[in-house]
């Protein structure tokens, strides 16, 4: 591996590892932030792993990691960010749901089974302030580990979620799962890279930050285009 790095830096190009932790919905957002980069640069490597929110921010904490992707940004930590994408949280059904004219109370959920994500999720963590702010009553809910579980459950009519639209492309294009309009939905925050304030950067996550920050509108007008729709 030195041997590599020592070739290619002699050949001019950048080498080194670019190291991500992204919170577990971020998996439908990194990646095209990260492939033409990636083409760009043979040399580096990368390195993401993908967690709930409170292991992301343990290993920022432990300066183990370059970047982190979240949708929620940490309160209790002194951070830099770089806005790269609008995060939208609407409720949703499967298509045999019928309730399609919406919900429209805050009982609203005493028949309905609502599906969280677990403690330390950030979708859970903004779910839960949505339900607090508008007084709503949850009777029935279930607990799952993975925004991908969520999915599959809702999919199988075993309840409702308020779940990011960012992984829903495919199943809402298909008509497998709807959109259920309510009062204060959809909730809005942003994916953001962030990084430790003062962080002394590698010439890689350098190298990437300076192209995120060239590149992210045209790359959110290109591979995003469906998402302004909603």
């Amino acid at each position: 591996q030195a041997i590599n790095y020592m070739t290619l830096e002699y050949k001019g190009q950048l080498t080194g590892r670019l190291k991500i932790s992204s919170v577990s919905t971020g998996k439908y957002v990194m990646p095209y932030f990260l492939s033409d980069f990636m083409n760009d640069h043979s040399g580096v490597e990368l390195s993401i792993d993908v967690t709930n929110k409170k292991k992301v921010l343990e290993s920022l904490e432990k300066n183990e990691i370059d970047f982190a992707l979240v949708s929620v940004l940490p309160s209790q930590m002194n951070i830099d960010k770089l806005d790269l994408l609008q995060n939208k949280l609407f409720l949703v059904g499967n298509s045999k749901a019928n309730i399609t004219s919406g919900v429209k109370s805050n009982d609203a959920f005493q028949d309905l089974p609502l599906i969280f994500r677990e403690e330390g999720s950030g979708t859970r963590q903004t779910m839960e302030g949505f339900l607090k702010t508008n007084t709503v009553t949850v009777h029935k809910k279930m607990e799952l580990t993975s925004n991908e579980a969520v999915k599959q459950a809702v999919l199988a009519g075993l309840g409702y979620s308020i779940m990011p639209l960012i992984g829903l492309k495919n199943e809402l294009s298909n008509n497998e799962l709807q959109i259920i309009p309510m009062k204060g939905l959809p909730i809005t925050t942003n994916w953001s890279l962030i990084w430790l304030k003062g962080k002394k950067h590698s010439p890689v996550s350098l190298a990437f930050l300076d192209h995120l920050k060239k590149t992210k509108d045209l790359i959110t007008h290109k591979k995003f285009d469906w998402y302004e729709k909603y």
